[in-house]
């Protein structure tokens, strides 16, 4: 690629010297450090956008729209037909870190659907909840928000309300959820649920009322018997789900993200836990000494 043409391009497209400079700058280090880019994938430029973050630690942001810009130009002289990488985001800054010792295994969030309930009613309506959260990974605010409708038994799905922070979408359910889902629905809602405050709200409170975010803390600090020493709470068992996704289940990153709900991939890389042999070989292929 002839810098010349690329800057024609840029310039073309009304962007003004001082950009079309950055734009160039960071092409070059780009290219300098994968002479494959052309034929590159989302995957390949996902990697290497994840390893310039924890290398260069700024500026990650102007780098992704460089290498956009890059693509687009291809497309626009007719070397590519797609483009890898047009709806990769990451947020500017750097994000929290999450400490993965203080994560829980799937084995031990298994254990929060065992424990026996004096009733019933209250059983079944905890498994119902506690199976949301430790399966599809939920906030408690989404959990909230869940109609009858949205549980699709016969698909097997579960319908989660888009929200000013997490995305819309459709997830599976478990295979022990079914039975489940259909006893609570069909059995146990009805008992629960009060004629003088109907609602369509999936989780009901023992009054017959919505539960509502409180509720849900509430009563998985009930649970932290199991684990006297660390911090259960409906946010850490949700942070626990998304890095078994990654570093347990080896899900693929975009899988994970959607079905975290991130709308930034930058939010569920941060669940990523890189082995040591794994970390040296991306540094050695991105930057070869």
């Amino acid at each position: 690629m002839e810098t010349h043409q690329i800057s024609n391009y840029f310039y073309q497209m009304g962007h003004t010297p001082t950009t079309v400079k950055s734009y160039l700058y960071n092409i070059n280090i780009f290219l300098t450090n994968n002479p494959q880019a052309p034929i590159y994938g989302y995957k390949q430029v996902l990697e290497y956008i994840s390893e310039y973050r924890k290398m260069q630690k700024t500026n990650t942001v102007q780098m992704l729209a460089s290498i956009k810009k890059y693509y687009d130009f291809l497309i626009e002289i007719g070397v590519n037909n797609s483009h890898p990488c047009r709806n990769l985001f990451i947020k500017s800054g750097r994000s929290r870190d999450v400490i993965h010792q203080d994560f829980f295994t799937s084995e031990e969030l298994e254990l929060l659907m065992e424990r026996e309930e004096r009733y019933e009613v209250l059983k079944i309506r905890n498994q119902v909840l506690m199976s949301l959260l430790i399966y599809q990974g939920l906030v408690s605010s989404e959990i909230e928000n869940i109609k009858v409708h949205h549980v699709n038994l016969d698909n097997g799905t579960i319908y989660i309300k888009e929200s000013p922070s997490l995305s819309r979408r459709h997830l599976e359910l478990q295979p022990k959820q079914y039975r489940l889902l259909d006893k609570y629905i069909n059995e146990i809602r009805p008992q629960i649920l009060r004629e003088e405050t109907p609602t369509e709200v999936l989780i009901l409170g023992k009054l017959g009322t919505e539960m509502r975010g409180d509720d849900m803390h509430y009563l998985v600090s009930t649970f932290k018997g199991l684990f006297p020493d660390r911090n259960l709470t409906t946010v850490t068992i949700r942070q626990s789900v998304i890095s078994n996704w990654l570093n347990e289940k080896k899900l693929p990153l975009e899988q994970v993200q959607l079905l975290a709900g991130h709308k930034w991939i930058s939010s569920t890389e941060r669940y990523r836990c890189t082995d040591v042999q794994q970390q040296r070989e991306l540094i050695n292929k991105f930057y070869p000494l």
